[in-house]
């Protein structure tokens, strides 16, 4: 099994640059479809909603291709009281065990203390309707070697029963959770998403990932993170939450939802064909376990799906098609499971393998 890197600090050898460069999964007859800077002019919510549609034709074929193989199953599906989406789920790929790219445009009626929950500010006395668009991806590879990856973009607004746009705001992130120690993915993952971050700012992605390690926790586990994080963000408003307008943001986070090739294409073409056993799958199967704790019981995606009345199947997408509990596990120090356990913590990981990651193979326990 390949070890860490000696160097605390390794260049990054996945992908340098990390909008053109070719991969088998990246070639340069579909380099990433980013958009510019500006955009057509219009109202935003419908030119928001449209790019959720290329947005989930670009990801689906991202990973029919990664999967070399597998083909996703579609189903159209309406929400009772307003709203539609587009569920396409891939399952028993020769890669990938079970992906999920989920789209939805619409909305409805919401109760006061679910929009205020959701971060809404300052609202008038009356109805409130919401309108929703977005979409989610979450991926469970087949072999344990291959990190399991999560992405999200949204936008949300809120009126009142004279359609007055009361509040709006864009909301997303992007995260790894590794079920097999290998740093230096973290490592690349991480400076890919710096990357798109920059562009708009410098101080973006050290606020956003710092935001992804506060929301990825399982607290009912003391704490521990879910995977090696990302970035996060929800609530950004135009104008209001930093110096960003309406277009600028819409902007930025379509550079996110296309970052996610680039940053896990890489990772699944490094790790899919190595070796792996019983005890690597085991492990597999307990972190998918912690996965699910989160979801049910701290997402809050999941639980507006299931407070709004949206599709069941498509609320619970994300959920892994098997997982494993087993009682007050612990791991011997130095072995590939406590390494793995080493890395479920906030590290900055742009900067390089912290140091008291790079285990040099002599040290290591199989």
């Amino acid at each position: 099994m390949p070890g860490f890197p000696l160097t605390p600090n390794p260049e990054p050898v996945l992908i340098p640059d990390w909008i053109a460069h070719d991969t088998p999964l990246l070639p340069r007859t579909r380099r990433i479809p980013l958009l510019g800077r500006g955009s057509a002019p219009g109202p935003l919510r419908p030119r928001v909603a449209d790019w959720m549609r290329t947005l989930q034709e670009h990801l689906s074929q991202f990973f029919e291709d990664a999967d070399g193989g597998g083909r996703f199953r579609e189903d159209a599906w309406d929400r009772p009281g307003g709203g539609a989406g587009v569920s396409r789920v891939l399952t028993e790929g020769h890669t990938f065990e079970k992906v999920g790219v989920n789209r939805y445009t619409g909305g409805g009626a919401i109760a006061r203390a679910e929009a205020e929950r959701l971060g809404a500010r300052s609202l008038p006395p009356g109805e409130i309707r919401f309108f929703a668009t977005g979409v989610s991806v979450v991926c469970h590879p087949l072999s344990p070697m291959v990190p399991i990856v999560h992405m999200n973009v949204r936008y949300f607004e809120l009126e009142g029963p004279d359609g007055e746009r009361l509040d709006h705001w864009f909301g997303g992130g992007l995260d790894l959770t590794p079920t097999h120690p290998f740093p230096e993915d973290a490592v690349h993952f991480h400076r890919t998403l710096k990357a798109a971050c920059d562009g708009w700012g410098v101080s973006l992605y050290p606020r956003f990932k710092d935001w992804c390690d506060d929301y990825f926790v399982n607290g009912h586990r003391g704490g521990e993170l879910r995977g090696v994080g990302g970035i996060f963000f929800d609530n950004l408003r135009p104008e209001v939450d930093g110096a960003m307008e309406a277009e600028g943001l819409f902007a930025f986070v379509r550079d996110v939802g296309f970052s996610l090739p680039p940053a896990y294409g890489p990772l699944v073409e490094a790790r899919r064909d190595l070796p792996w056993g019983p005890r690597e799958k085991e492990l597999q199967m307990l972190r998918r376990g912690r996965y699910v704790e989160f979801n049910l019981v701290h997402d809050r995606g999941t639980r507006f799906g299931l407070l709004t009345n949206a599709r069941i199947e498509s609320v619970l997408m994300s959920m892994p098609p098997v997982a494993r509990w087993d009682y007050d596990v612990t791991y011997e120090a130095g072995s590939f499971e406590s390494r793995l356990q080493d890395m479920l913590r906030p590290h900055d990981w742009a900067s390089g393998i912290p140091l008291a990651l790079a285990v040099p193979r002599a040290r290591q326990v199989s």
